[in-house]
């Protein structure tokens, strides 16, 4: 059957139930949110239970205790894995009913199915904050076995500096913590290697001095044997032989003297050597503690403006060292895709799931910038695929409806509901139609609600103060005859480089985008999202 990789739109826990099956995927790298930043007195503080229910955002952590924390909680004593079950007990018992309950709480039920998911030769990499590290690790000891555990790794993620200033009493933290947990000890793993490490590069300074005649660096490493194996005892080229005997036969002798793998001493009565060159060590071993990998810069071409934006070389080791090529990565809080981005690079299928429209915009926007025409096809699944689903998702979300409307016109979303006022721009597209490198605007505003002409009329207000080239209003309900008038009032937008008239204001319905409707620009050079770096998928190099 012919895969096609997916990306949905959705409640990681519902989806998973659903729509995975039992022993499907490979890998599984998950980053879920927590509030980092919030002090030990409000997420340890009791919960009443009376809050609305949690929610996961782009740019909010808010996984609080509520009806819905404590209905999952028994769900979990009543049903769940035994072992979970005690465990849980026995962390409200200590906890209380807090926000950190509710994050392991929430944690522990996604767990359950990402194990079941997970394949008997999988592996799990749980990324997470030295605040709660220490109790999910004992979800993950409940849920995968301890047996199963493999390593707690440390990511120095910056220097210490930069977060002791924000703290007066205590050292500052520059660390993750990623758990690694395989499934079974049929487990698959490719040890990685770091040719840059400088333990290594002084290794292979110090101990390979030597140089054969093709300025290659080698160092002599003893042929003797240690122990007395009379059978290894003959002369090679007039060089005697050890007391206990040579460590290989003499047709291994041989066939490593036509490769240029003996060292020969100008003194025949010196030992005969093995050459071990320096350029065919794959490295240092990787080992649990990572300080080689930098956080993404503010000016890093693969800064997307995601504020919790994972570097793509981390993606990149978990992935290479935990699966193959063809092998599915599922990243359950895909946020802004760096998983799924580093999968297609490395020729992995992948399955990402997010519970924002926004997210599933940036990560659609970065296969697309990153991989252009060899990106592998994918679906997406979850999102509204004609008027009544629109309707439903804007029931359920005015803001998600209003990110999946801006998506719709390939637009990028403008705020993200939580910083500012409104500035009556949801969205907006870049474009070049001119030589002067400045780039010209269309401003998105998205409607679900009543509609009336002083919509558009406030959309030609924002026009003007943004100075934009177009405006397009885009509605769920059908506009009035006279807010067609109005936006026809708004005149034409003509580039001077090149013919062409477009409408200054337009309107556009949800049933209208749906059926292939498009906004009316010049759209021969279009920048939307800060653009990922242009990726070639590459041949993984070969594992050991």
């Amino acid at each position: 059957m012919d895969w096609k990789n997916r990306l949905y739109f959705g409640d990681n826990l519902k989806i998973l139930r659903e729509r995975l099956a039992d022993e499907s995927v490979d890998l599984i790298y998950l980053d879920p949110p927590f509030n980092s930043n919030a002090t030990y007195n409000v997420l340890f503080k009791e919960k009443s239970g009376e809050e609305s229910a949690a929610q996961i955002t782009a740019f909010e952590d808010t996984w609080q205790w509520s009806r819905d924390s404590e209905a999952v909680y028994r769900e979990i004593v009543e049903s769940g894995p035994r072992k979970l079950a005690d465990l849980m007990q026995a962390l409200l018992a200590f906890l209380g009913r807090n926000d950190m309950m509710a994050y392991l709480v929430m944690m522990a039920v996604r767990l359950v199915e990402l194990r079941r998911v997970l394949k008997q030769t999988g592996s799990i990499y749980l990324h997470c904050d030295p605040t709660a590290s220490h109790y999910l690790k004992m979800v993950m000891d409940a849920v995968f076995g301890p047996l199963n555990y493999r390593n707690e790794i440390t990511w120095k993620r910056r220097p210490g500096m930069s977060s002791a200033v924000h703290s007066s009493n205590r050292f500052g933290v520059c660390t993750d913590i990623i758990l690694f947990y395989a499934r079974s000890d049929a487990t698959r793993f490719n040890p990685q290697y770091n040719k840059d490490d400088p333990d290594y590069l002084r290794y292979v300074e110090e101990s390979f001095r030597m140089t054969d005649e093709n300025g290659r660096r080698f160092q002599a490493t003893s042929l003797t044997n240690p122990a007395y194996r009379p059978n290894l005892i003959y002369e090679y080229k007039g060089y005697k032989p050890p007391r206990n005997g040579w460590m290989i036969t003499k047709e291994k002798m041989a066939a490593w003297d036509r490769e240029g793998r003996i060292y020969f001493p100008p003194d025949k009565e010196g030992r005969l050597r093995r050459k071990s060159y320096a350029d065919e060590l794959k490295g240092m071993p990787i080992q649990n503690l990572w300080t080689d990998i930098q956080v993404i810069s503010s000016h890093a071409d693969e800064r997307l403006g995601y504020p919790t934006q994972k570097p793509e070389a981390l993606l990149e080791r978990i992935i290479k060292a935990s699966s193959n090529e063809g092998d599915i990565v599922l990243d359950p809080f895909c946020g802004c895709g760096t998983a799924i981005a580093v999968a297609e690079r490395l020729k992995r299928r992948w399955i990402g799931i997010d519970i924002t429209y926004l997210a599933i915009n940036l990560v659609q926007r970065r296969l697309r910038d990153a991989f252009g025409k060899d990106l592998s096809p994918y679906e997406i699944i979850g999102a509204p695929k004609d008027v009544a689903g629109a309707e439903a998702l804007k029931e359920i979300s005015p803001h998600q409806f209003e990110w999946w409307a801006v998506d719709l016109v390939n637009a990028r979303p403008a705020k993200d509901h939580k910083k500012g006022a409104d500035t009556g721009i949801d969205g907006y597209i870049n474009f070049f139609d001119d030589k002067s490198g400045r780039a010209k605007q269309v401003i998105v505003q998205v409607k679900s609600g009543y509609v009336g002409v002083n919509h558009v009329r406030d959309l030609k207000g924002v026009l003007e103060r943004e100075k934009a080239a177009i405006g397009a209003l885009i509605t769920l309900r059908e506009p009035t005859k006279p807010m067609l008038t109005e936006a026809a009032a708004a005149g034409f937008y003509e580039p001077k480089d090149f013919r062409g008239r477009y409408p200054r204001l337009q309107i556009l319905t949800i049933a209208e985008l749906l059926d292939g409707k498009k906004i009316l620009f010049p759209e021969h050079r279009v920048e939307t999202f800060a653009k990922a770096e242009r990726k070639s998928k590459h041949e993984q190099e070969e594992l050991f």
